[in-house]
């Protein structure tokens, strides 16, 4: 598959912040980045919820998101992601359609089953019943906003009588939905037994590939007799661009390693990636491809690798890590909206068509210029000529 006319750029914000940081300063970093990425053009940012380990401190996208709004015009907002098994699910649909009208249409539900193993602990949820518990929840809340039906529903862990919306969505008929898809098919099974959209990582863990991913939330939606759309799947990257490879390196090296062993080998217990010194985890990702670490250029390989071996998708969310300096990470988006962005999304394609129209017509242009010069010299030497006086 191609890419859509129109791909989608956006940020994964889960976020990351290095323990020790003033953490009130960098919510405030975060709202002030997404204002930057409303001036920049950028269509989408979602917005994590996490509640233990340090360093993701949001506990309410939905909270964040009314405050990102406010300062905002146009970028659209996605919860990425609400974890359903520590909400009721009527409470979640409810706070989402408030989110709609306050904002007009410009939110989107993104969810998963929690991506902190201690956060589910702190609430005595055992871990093998996250996935499960997810896709009940979901049942609940396409039906709270797909019917006017009221919903009678009891499972181990909630029930609802006769439930409904006395609000019903702004937008038409709903907002976005997407669920989170990243080391196991649990998230392209309920992708395809609901007709959602998927936010997936671009490098799954496992023996899984893009391609198997998708091939999996097919199979799944043809029993299900719904649709999914590859448009609707947008792939999580961690980006860092500069002018040139080496300053991007220079830029993140340090704290990129602190990101990774740190927070996620570290805190989070997952294997060691790499055995290099920690400065050169960056390096050794970017390598790997599971990074782009680099200039623009690199960026748009990358894209198009990810379109090859996926077979197609569409969007892109820069994995949003406080990893460089704030003006780093600010001309590091920048450089995105003016040179990658518009290579995929058709910004481009009357642009270059009259420049080349104009350069293959660059002689017979020069000639026409020329002799409109000369004509228009030739008619003001003339018209300063006075005729010489009768003597």
């Amino acid at each position: 598959m191609t890419l859509p006319p129109r791909m989608k750029f956006g940020i994964f914000l889960a976020p990351f912040h290095q323990l020790g940081e003033d953490p009130t300063l960098s919510l405030e970093r975060d709202l002030e980045l997404i204002e930057w990425l409303d001036y920049l053009g950028f269509d989408e940012a979602w917005v994590g919820e996490h509640h233990s380990a340090g360093w993701e401190i949001i506990a309410s996208p939905e909270i964040f998101i009314m405050a990102a709004a406010e300062r905002t015009k146009n970028i659209k907002l996605g919860t990425g992601v609400i974890s359903l098994p520590y909400h009721n699910p009527l409470m979640v649909a409810n706070r989402m359609v408030l989110l709609d009208h306050l904002t007009r249409g410009r939110v989107m539900l993104g969810v998963g089953p929690g991506a902190l193993v201690t956060d589910a602990l702190m609430l005595g949820i055992e871990p093998n019943a996250q996935r499960p518990r997810m896709e009940e929840s979901m049942r609940a809340i396409v039906h709270l906003l797909t019917s006017e039906e009221p919903l009678t529903m009891e499972t181990d862990w909630f029930t609802l009588r006769n439930a409904r919306l006395h609000l019903r969505p702004f937008t038409q008929p709903h907002f976005p939905l997407a669920v989170a898809s990243a080391g196991s098919p649990a998230g392209m099974l309920m992708a395809g037994k609901f007709g959602l959209d998927v936010i997936g990582i671009s490098a799954p863990r496992g023996d899984y590939t893009l391609a198997d991913f998708w091939r999996i939330a097919e199979e799944t939606a043809a029993e299900n007799e719904t649709t999914v759309k590859r448009e609707g799947w947008r792939l999580v990257v961690n980006v860092h661009l500069a002018e040139t490879r080496e300053q991007a390196l220079k830029n993140v090296s340090e704290r990129a390693g602190s990101f990774w062993r740190d927070y996620f080998e570290d805190t989070m217990g997952f294997p060691r990636a790499l055995e290099d010194d920690k400065n050169m985890i960056a390096a050794g990702m970017t390598e790997r491809h599971a990074w782009c670490i680099g200039t623009p250029d690199d960026l748009v390989e990358t894209i198009q690798r990810l379109n090859a071996s996926s077979g197609g998708f569409g969007g892109i969310l820069v994995q949003e890590v406080d990893w460089a300096t704030r003006e780093q990470i600010r001309h590091s988006y920048e450089l995105i909206a003016r040179y990658v962005k518009p290579q995929f999304q058709g910004s481009l394609r009357g642009l270059q068509a009259s420049q080349q129209d104009a350069e293959s017509r660059a002689n017979e242009v020069r000639t026409l210029r020329d002799a409109a010069t000369g004509a228009a010299r030739d008619r003001y030497e003339a018209s300063r000529t006075t005729p010489a006086s009768a003597s």
